[in-house]
């Protein structure tokens, strides 16, 4: 009964939420009901159970919601972001218009700029270019999620995505675990990703499709749609209901202005991870009233939220006259983390629930028992677990609460590097997370004023398969060489 339990939880969540219902609502009343069919006190597990859970959750990772969708509408709001992608424009061009729109992306959310920031300012740029260079618009999701979803988020070193920084304090990493291997992943993924498209593209040229006049995009209505609005917040760390709020200043920086804060962004998180905090004395982090902790499990976050900081303090100080509307735009992108951060919370307390429950015991045996070995089975977990949940850090997090100790462990028992379990964790579950229901993918096809039947088998190439080849790749040279 306690597996089964667990099974119609899991369910129950999948589908009312794939419907629109709120996680909110739902991550409580699935973890309740799979409490309920285990003969377990429900009161108990609501309080102390998921709320534990979903109070670590935001006592670990909410600063990181804050300063990321704070830092990406002052990016979009002093035309940082806009400028960017028409310097992109500029440079590359209608000759090479795929091409320009994933490099804008990536540089863009490699920076820390959040996700959805990025959709609504790329979409636009997508439509003009592929408009003039004669390509189908149903490749525009394909080509803005390529360079917005794959590799700036998983594989490239010292990203500050959520997903980058959520595996630190279990394994005691940094955001540049395994470099070398991220990589290799980073590659296979732009370069398998930019192939698909660019054979699309001339496929669709060969068969007459084009990019005729299509109806301008309405991001405004899409922002405001609360069916978008409630899976899109599960999946990343801004609101889009967000992006209509605050004040856009009607000029654009030089580029040069523009692409400085995301430098800010790289530069400072490298220096934190490899300089400043390993010559930190943080034997005070031992003491009760700190935790107690430590500064391995620590210093990740620390790392990204500085990196964040400082270029928040470098962009205002660099665009004050481009953002006429400073507290609002501040107010607007402290708001828009509040829901992501409760709603992926609250996943993280459902699986905290699901985690505690008898029959989790042979989850975990399963899990475990999986042929490959232990980069194989946490692979398989996160990618299972974020395909279900249709979120890459929600999955992520569930898996690694109920399991990132058992890995560890094993880590030590077999000598791998925790920065290997590191890389592998974030690469799975940016893998099968973009399934149809997933927040990201909904919204970005309704950005593009695209459908699933038109767009969703080119992300399911660039996303997916893409993923799941430097996935594979990650993991046999892991098991080779180890972590480099």
């Amino acid at each position: 009964m306690g597996l089964a339990g667990i099974l119609l939880g899991l369910a129950l969540l999948v589908w009312l939420s794939f419907r629109g219902w709120s996680v909110l609502l739902l991550a409580p009343a699935a973890a309740l009901l799979a409490a309920l069919f285990a003969g377990e006190p429900l009161l108990a597990h609501w309080t102390q159970t998921f709320m534990g859970g979903a109070a670590r959750f935001l006592a670990q990772f909410f600063p990181l919601f804050l300063l990321g969708a704070l830092f990406g509408k002052l990016m979009d709001d002093s035309g940082s972001v806009a400028a960017i992608a028409a310097f992109m424009t500029d440079k590359l061009g209608p000759r090479r218009a795929i091409l320009a729109v994933v490099v804008a992306g990536a540089l863009v959310t490699y920076g820390g700029v959040s996700l959805f920031v990025a959709f609504f300012v790329l979409a636009p740029m997508a439509q003009a270019l592929f408009q003039a260079a004669a390509i189908p618009r149903r490749l525009m999701p394909a080509a803005v999620a390529l360079g917005t979803s794959t590799f700036t988020m998983s594989a490239l070193p010292g990203t500050p995505a959520l997903q980058n920084a959520i595996p630190m304090p279990f394994f005691g990493t940094t955001p540049f675990a395994a470099p070398g291997l991220g990589l290799i992943a980073a590659a296979i993924m732009f370069g398998f990703g930019l192939w698909w498209l660019e054979r699309a593209r001339a496929r669709a040229a060969r068969a007459g499709e084009n990019g005729a006049a299509a109806p301008p995009l309405l991001p405004g209505e899409v922002a405001e749609d609360l069916l978008v609005r409630e899976r899109a917040t599960t999946a990343r760390e801004f609101d889009p209901a967000e992006m209509q709020h605050g004040h856009r200043g009607e000029r654009k920086p030089p580029v040069l202005v523009a692409v400085l804060p995301l430098v800010v962004v790289v530069a400072v998180n490298l220096v934190m991870s490899f300089v400043v905090l390993p010559r930190l004395d943080a034997g005070f982090l031992a003491e009760p009233r700190w935790g107690p902790t430590t500064l391995a499990a620590v210093g990740g976050v620390w790392s990204v939220a500085t990196a964040l900081a400082a270029a928040i303090l470098v962009l205002v100080l660099a665009n004050r006259t481009r953002l006429p509307a400073l507290r609002d735009t501040a107010d607007a992108g402290a708001n828009a983390s509040v829901l992501p951060a409760l709603s992926v919370a609250s996943l993280v307390g459902f699986g905290g629930v699901v985690a505690a429950l008898p029959a989790f015991a042979l989850v975990r045996e399963w899990v475990l028992g999986i042929g490959g070995g232990p980069l194989v089975s946490l692979a398989l977990a996160t990618n299972v677990l974020a395909a279900l949940t249709g979120s890459a850090s929600g999955g992520m997090t569930i898996a690694l609460e109920a399991l990132g100790p058992t890995y560890m462990a094993l880590a030590a028992q077999l000598h791998i590097d925790p920065a290997l379990l590191h890389r592998v964790a974030v690469i799975g579950a940016g893998t099968l997370d973009s399934l149809p229901h997933n927040g990201a993918v909904v919204t970005l096809l309704a950005v593009c004023g695209s459908t699933h039947r038109e767009s969703y088998l080119d992300i399911v190439m660039v996303c997916i398969l893409g993923a799941i080849l430097a996935l594979a790749t990650v993991i046999v040279l892991g098991t080779l060489f180890g972590a480099f």
